[in-house]
């Protein structure tokens, strides 16, 4: 089975989505951290961020994949488990420069489609429901109000050991949501066949338990 959830940065999906995927026993592809490892490689080789060439070369070049350890799911990059490096600011301010260069996106896809070809599987992202599974048994769409996800987005910040100012984080939400809406391949999209849900004040629960109760046909 593929599910795919699909959102803005901020409205839960990849928590959502985590839990789902445990309560399944599926496997859970995090689209998302799958683009911060490759653009935490190119901040720390100093690429530009606008070098397509370049990029679409490392996204070939690198190995990116998941492994569960006793604590959880990890990421792995060339071999290096960089789940907590890839959450800094410097990260989440150049992975949607670097996630809209098509070349990217290309070999990205490919990878996640692979991956949804050998096993059940939950993932979450921007454009999972179109373009990377467009077959997906079941499609959501998480959203929530800017207000909303910029303070989860603090949160979430302070609670790794960053600091985090509202208003800026809300700048940045705005921006990327832009960035992610116009890029030319896999823009963020409501589909015919997403199931929308506005998580603005819905608990971690209650969203889980909607999203489990569609698939059971509730």
């Amino acid at each position: 089975m593929k599910i795919a959830i699909d959102g803005p940065a901020g409205a839960g999906k990849s928590t959502v989505a985590r839990r789902l995927a445990r309560e399944l026993n599926f496997t859970y592809v995090d689209t998302g951290a799958m683009y911060r490892a490759l653009t935490l490689k190119v901040l720390q080789q100093g690429i530009d961020l606008n070098d397509s060439s370049l990029l679409q070369q490392m996204a070939e070049t690198t190995d990116i994949h998941f492994e569960t350890q006793s604590d959880g799911q990890v990421i792995i990059s060339d071999g290096v488990d960089v789940t907590s490096l890839i959450r800094s600011p410097r990260v989440g301010e150049a992975v949607s420069i670097v996630s809209a260069h098509p070349g990217v996106r290309k070999v990205m896809v490919k990878l996640q489609q692979a991956m949804a070809r050998s096993c059940s599987v939950v993932m979450d992202g921007r454009d999972i429901g179109e373009y990377v599974l467009p077959d997906a048994d079941y499609k959501f769409f998480l959203t929530a109000s800017i207000e909303e996800r910029a303070q989860r987005r603090v949160r979430e910040m302070e609670m790794r050991g960053y600091r985090a100012d509202l208003d800026a984080v809300r700048e940045e939400i705005i921006k990327r949501d832009q960035i992610d809406s116009q890029r030319p391949v896999g823009a963020l999209r409501i589909l015919p066949d997403h199931i929308m849900l506005d998580t603005s004040k819905m608990t971690e629960d209650e969203v889980l338990h909607t999203i489990k109760m569609k698939i059971r046909g509730a």
